[in-house]
């Protein structure tokens, strides 16, 4: 522990009573002695870090910064990086003692601000300033973020994919608090652990309209664990467009189109025949193709037999992975608003699909009712985030109480295997 060198000068108030009645001389400029300026603490304090020129601190030891006995107590500790990271702490109901509770960042340079009050309560201050020393090993953790910056649709879930697996409890919290996510209108949101390599952020509700979105990472020179170290990840930035919902109702053959709240359109489609069901539940537009050639061997339609199929199709706008999109089906216009009697696709006249596609971007959701298919994934298969209800996301974040009891990744499927 070094004792910083005694330089304080001490300043005190000397309180005046006349004999034909009270008056008081104080410090301060109004006769609070609390409005004085704050004396110079350095010898009411000590702190564990560095004190001669050219001498680094080791960001594996927290901080701490110790009241001197019977000299006054601590009231106050800022500790801030050259990059504007706070470090996290705890100062004792006395205020003999305060350590920082958060990892300090490695080859950081960091300002330490105190603040202190004597025996007779008049303020004292004191700057620290000191470098940490460099990572003990090369091995570090990078964070990509997505999707791409630009303008996304409302349910746009904010992906984090980590350079590699973080199994351990304790080291993803730190990874999780270490990545910020600010948005303007500000909302409730939360992380979730989808994999140990993969982090889905989304707000408790979709995003505002018009928002702007920011994420970045804090975890540059940040020890996570054993010989691993934060590394420099590129920020993101995203906004948002109007707030589009697409309501399709299988059993009433409708799509439904909202923006900001209102019916804009009603379209007639057909979805998944009997064996062929669309998955009910929200998800999240994936990309638009203006032309994809569709084959039922890539949903598992043997070739040659009554329900294969190999079509150009246009106007195609993605919802899932494994082929479901909502695209032109010119050749069941004649069961579109009566029947289902596609292999799982939402289907519509080539105008409605043109205009359709012409209306909707990434991120703009697409929710199917009353359909006798399967419940969409929350993950592995496009963007299912909003089918987990809030109180089970949170339970997916490392920084909650508790254990995970959300659902179970499934298997990412990127072969883009498409049905009509």
């Amino acid at each position: 522990m070094n004792r910083l060198p005694r330089t304080r000068t001490v300043v005190s108030c000397t309180l005046l009573v006349a004999a034909l009645g009270a008056g008081v001389t104080a410090c301060g400029p109004d006769g609070n002695p609390l409005s004085a300026k704050p004396y110079d603490a350095a010898d009411q304090i000590s702190f564990n870090g560095p004190t001669e020129a050219g001498k680094r601190a080791d960001p594996d030891k927290p901080l701490e910064i110790t009241a001197e006995s019977g000299d006054g107590r601590i009231t106050d500790v800022t500790a801030q990086d050259s990059t504007g990271r706070f470090v996290a702490g705890e100062l004792a109901a006395d205020g003999s003692r305060w350590h920082s509770t958060s990892p300090l960042a490695a080859n950081a340079h960091y300002t330490v601000s105190v603040s202190t009050e004597d025996d007779d309560g008049a303020p004292g201050r004191k700057v620290l300033e000191f470098d940490t020393s460099k990572p003990t090993s090369k091995k570090t953790l990078a964070v990509t973020f997505g999707p791409d910056a630009g303008e996304y649709g409302v349910g746009q879930p904010i992906t984090a994919m980590l350079g590699q697996e973080i199994k351990d409890k304790a080291q993803r919290a730190v990874v999780e608090r270490a990545l910020r996510v600010d948005s303007v209108p500000a909302v409730q949101g939360s992380w979730y652990w989808v994999s140990d390599k993969e982090l889905h952020y989304r707000p408790k509700e979709y995003w505002p309209e018009h928002a702007t979105i920011q994420v970045h990472s804090n975890l540059d020179g940040v020890r996570i664990g054993d010989r691993l170290w934060g590394a420099k990840s590129k920020a993101l930035k995203i906004t948002t467009g109007d707030k589009v919902e697409v309501v399709t109702d299988a059993a009433a053959h409708q799509l439904t189109y909202y923006k900001n709240g209102k019916q804009v359109e009603q379209i007639p489609v057909t979805t998944g025949k009997p064996g062929f069901e669309t998955r009910n539940g929200v998800k999240v537009v994936l990309e638009k193709q203006y032309f994809v050639r569709m084959r039922g061997t890539t949903v598992g339609i043997a070739e040659g037999s009554s329900d294969s199929y190999d079509l150009p199709v246009y106007y195609a706008t993605r919802v899932t992975w494994s082929g479901e999109y909502v695209h032109a089906a010119p050749w069941s216009v004649g069961s579109q608003g009566y029947a289902n009697v596609s292999h799982g696709c939402t289907g519509m006249s080539t105008s409605n699909a043109e205009w359709f596609f012409d209306n909707v971007r990434e991120g703009d959701i697409v929710k199917v009712v009353n359909s006798g298919g399967h419940e969409m994934e929350p993950f592995g298969n496009g963007f299912g985030d909003w089918n987990v209800d809030w109180t089970k996301w949170r339970t997916g974040s490392a920084l909650a109480a508790g254990t995970s009891g959300g659902p179970t990744p499934g298997d990412a499927v990127r072969l883009r295997p498409t049905a009509v």
